[in-house]
């Protein structure tokens, strides 16, 4: 049992066991994944498309905003990748942003693609 000034296992700084390449893998995956998912909800280039004649207008754009939200949304993750690999390319992958100090390796085997210690985890 932990009193309130222990840090939980999250909290502790370590340097990441996994390999360069493994990393590079699963940010890989998740690059093709996010990627594959923006391409299926259709919304890349849609200009507001509804048919006048449809009866339930409404809906459509309801729809349609819903699906916007989730690509920024799927764009922002999308964005996290593309910087962990270019920071797993500079050799600065698994290190805060904020205070430079290792991110754990549970945090990083939850969200490969944080930028942030679980101090500085906004």
């Amino acid at each position: 049992m932990s009193d309130a000034g222990t840090p939980a296992p999250d909290d502790t700084f370590e340097a990441s066991s996994a390999s360069p390449e493994e990393i590079k893998g699963v940010l890989d995956a998740q690059r093709a994944q996010l990627t594959e998912q923006l391409h299926d909800l259709g919304v890349e280039g849609e200009a507001g498309i509804v048919d006048d004649n449809f009866a339930d207008t409404a809906q459509v754009s309801a729809e349609q905003g819903e699906a916007h939200a989730l690509a920024a949304q799927l764009r922002d993750q999308l964005d996290d990748v593309e910087h962990a690999l270019a920071r797993l390319d500079e050799g600065t992958y698994g290190t805060c942003e904020v205070c430079g100090a290792p991110i754990g390796d549970a945090r990083l085997e939850v969200m490969p693609a944080t930028r942030f210690c679980i101090q500085h985890a906004g």
